[in-house]
């Protein structure tokens, strides 16, 4: 097949189908973030440690150890899922 045999406006169909490609893979993005905790807007408050809360409200340094409670908690529960759906798997 030779392109300079194609009719006239045949590029368009070429854009229009990179265009559903790329929509296509955002919503898979967009599925993958959300099934996995992506948009939780508390993770900001992981990046601090016990070094910083001389700089760092109280308030705020109690939440930033509640989010991170949390998140150790979730944690836990995720490596237990994981471990029984091995065993699961291996029986």
């Amino acid at each position: 097949m030779d392109l300079e045999n194609l009719p006239d406006g045949w590029t368009i169909y070429i854009w229009l189908i990179a265009g559903v490609m790329i929509i296509i893979a955002a919503i898979f993005g967009l599925r993958w973030a959300s099934k996995n905790e992506q948009f939780d807007e508390d993770i900001k408050y992981l990046v601090f440690d016990e070094n910083d809360k001389d700089k760092m409200d109280p308030e705020e340094y109690k939440k930033s150890r509640d989010v991170l409670s949390a998140q150790m908690k979730r944690r836990e529960e995720i490596l237990k899922e994981r471990e029984e759906e091995r065993k699961d798997q291996s029986k």
